[in-house]
């Protein structure tokens, strides 16, 4: 197999700034020719020819934000606004917000936080989901907020999900958010372009989790450091659009500003059941002879699943590396891998057998409306039956929340995005990253184990 052919590696940037007061601009020459997708996507957003490394104000799409993040984006847009005499954010149909880190609310201050942001939609008439839709990162996409081309901020790291869908998708910080809601604009330094050329097709029980945990552990948690991570090649292709979610997700887990998939005829028919009369109308691919950073090609045709071991998402493993290290948890969700597709995956592997004893598995369906269709094919009571826990949607144990912790010493295998120290609760706890298929394989045996001997 071919790991990270090395074409090009011209200096990347290293610092990730977002709004900056009074930016030194780079002006390139006026062409449009030879563009990125990211190249293109800030051109429309800037009203102008724009090329990788020039700082620009961008016009935003879409703005999301959630209960963890969402207060103190309200706080700074307020304090932005104190002098007006009627403060309204600058367009309350490009706005979204959603309740999903703590959920239902598990404090008092969390139930605080959500009451103000109830109020702070309804005064402004923004959308808000509430508790009632699930995770931030696959209820945008879900309900029609991501489009190929927009420009989109979320204050959330894996904002970049929506790449999946040929955005240019990315997480701010709070304080940003709040310059967003007043102005619906931004400063960015244009990232520049790294390449995932990934070709072959996916050997039996092996997924776009795999690959994306591959790609990470090949170039680091740095590698793509303030840089678009874009991927391509017939095997990213050949994915549906809940596998690319997974690819895009974890484009910040290698420093990415954003992970995008080009969009086609399967991105034009998920968008066609979820925005009336959408049609793939503009051409949102990299130009040939564009310019990238670096390009790197892989052949995934003998790629094994992938682990990633404790601490780190790129201190990544085969699954025949690990294997036999016992579990004492399974968590089958989160953005990256919580929909229908991933569920049945697992619920495939599991068939009727039981959850081994003394192991935990917790399945948390990403949104309402992947619950619903969970519940329909019958998995809930399958999982039920074997010994799992099945909640509603909700972030759950991916950032530390209200339940599933891990206590000391305690190891678990997620098919979330993170695995550092202290993530899922105890400092001295143990995370393991893999897809669902060796999630479900694990939780059977109770030790890390490969879902292709089943």
């Amino acid at each position: 197999m071919t790991n990270g052919v090395h074409v090009k590696a011209p200096a990347c940037f290293p610092v990730n700034i977002n709004f900056i007061i009074f930016p030194l601009l780079y002006i390139h020459p006026m062409t449009a020719d030879n563009l990125t997708i990211t190249e293109k996507i800030f051109s429309k957003a800037s009203g102008r020819p724009i090329r990788a490394g020039e700082f620009v104000m961008a016009d935003i799409d879409c703005a999301m934000t959630h209960d963890i993040t969402g207060p103190l984006a309200v706080q700074g847009f307020r304090q932005i606004m104190k002098d007006k005499a009627d403060p309204r954010v600058w367009d309350p149909d490009k706005i979204v917000i959603l309740f999903d880190h703590q959920v239902p609310a598990d404090s008092l201050n969390a139930a605080e936080n959500h009451i103000m942001l109830r109020k702070f939609a309804a005064e402004q008439g923004i959308t808000n989901y509430d508790i009632f839709e699930g995770v931030c990162h696959q209820v945008v996409p879900e309900k029609g907020w991501a489009k190929p081309g927009d420009l989109i901020v979320g204050s959330d790291s894996h904002t970049c999900a929506y790449g999946s869908l040929g955005a240019f998708s990315t997480g701010i910080g709070s304080t940003d958010m709040a310059a967003v809601f007043a102005t619906g604009r931004l400063w960015f330094k244009v990232p520049q372009t790294i390449r995932f050329e990934v070709n072959g097709r996916l050997p039996d029980k092996v997924y776009s989790k795999d690959i994306i945990l591959h790609l990470i552990g090949d170039v680091g948690a740095d590698g793509a450091m303030y840089m678009a991570a874009e991927y391509g090649g017939e095997a990213i292709m050949s994915l549906d659009i809940s596998q690319r979610m997974t690819i895009s997700n974890m484009a910040i887990e290698m420093g990415g500003k954003a992970g995008i998939i080009e969009p086609d005829a399967t991105t034009e028919a998920y968008l066609k059941e979820r925005i009336p009369g959408f049609t793939l109308d503009t051409d949102w691919k990299s130009d040939e002879g564009c310019e990238y950073a670096d390009f790197r090609e892989y052949d995934i045709s003998d790629l094994s699943p992938q682990v990633a071991c404790p601490h780190n998402v790129d201190n990544v493993k085969s699954v025949e590396e690990v294997e036999g290290t016992h579990i004492d948890q399974v968590l089958l969700g989160s953005c990256t891998n919580g929909r229908f597709e991933d569920i049945k995956i697992a619920a495939d592997i599991m068939g009727d057998e039981p959850v081994a004893k003394g192991v935990r598995l917790l399945v948390i369906p990403a949104s309402r409306t992947e619950y619903m269709k969970v519940l329909r094919a019958g998995f809930v009571e399958q999982f039920m039956e074997a010994g799992a826990i099945v909640e509603s949607p909700c972030c759950g144990p991916c950032m530390g929340g209200s339940f599933g912790l891990l206590g000391d010493g305690e190891v678990g295998l997620a098919t979330s995005n993170r695995n550092f120290q202290g993530r899922q609760g105890s400092a001295k706890a143990f995370v393991y990253l893999s897809s669902p298929a060796t999630a479900a394989a694990s939780a059977l045996t109770g030790e890390i184990t490969d879902p292709r001997k089943g």
